[in-house]
């Protein structure tokens, strides 16, 4: 099962340093996610990052910084739903529905399906489906190897997603609110 970071919305101090060590640990990938920041932030945040590291993080954000850093990929998202003209990277995209799922993961190379379980890092963001309606998207083969499960996610539950057929398992409140 791939496991995915996602960093926290804000910057932190010495996180540069814990996204290397989560690589480290066992992460297959983070995802750099800082809705709103500048472009000359999240550069300055992968410029603390050694070069070895940075073929395994991906941007959601100034997918400019895909070619600058040879970075992984690109997430796509509500705040930037578009390939770029010519991209050949590697691209996933976020989804809030089983249908949206069957739809996406065709043209990406993995999809986020959240929220799965009720959110660690965001307040009121409850589960949008129960075990049995995943186990039904299992069984019709929505959920695969390309769908990564995304909210509430600990490691705790990575057997259940095991069960579920889940591809992998992105963790964002379960990484940044543990000391």
């Amino acid at each position: 099962m791939k496991l995915i970071a996602i960093t926290s919305p804000d910057f932190l101090s010495g996180e540069a340093l814990k996204i290397c060590r989560l690589l480290d640990g066992g992460f297959d990938c983070v995802h750099l996610r800082k809705p709103g920041a500048s472009y000359e932030d999240c550069a300055r945040l992968l410029d603390a990052i050694p070069l070895s590291y940075r073929a395994r993080i991906v941007t959601h954000e100034h997918f400019s910084l895909y070619h600058r850093y040879a970075l992984h990929g690109i997430h796509l998202n509500r705040r930037h739903p578009s390939i770029p003209a010519g991209f050949n990277g590697s691209i996933s995209c976020s989804c809030h529905s089983l249908e949206e799922v069957k739809t996406r993961k065709v043209a990406m190379d993995y999809v986020f399906l959240s929220p799965v379980f009720d959110s660690i890092s965001k307040s009121g963001y409850t589960a949008a489906f129960t075990e049995t309606q995943l186990g039904e998207a299992a069984a019709e083969g929505i959920i695969d190897d390309k769908v990564v499960a995304l909210g509430g996610v600990t490691i705790r539950r990575l057997p259940l997603l095991a069960a579920l057929h889940f591809g992998g398992a992105a963790l964002l409140g379960a990484v940044w609110r543990q000391e």
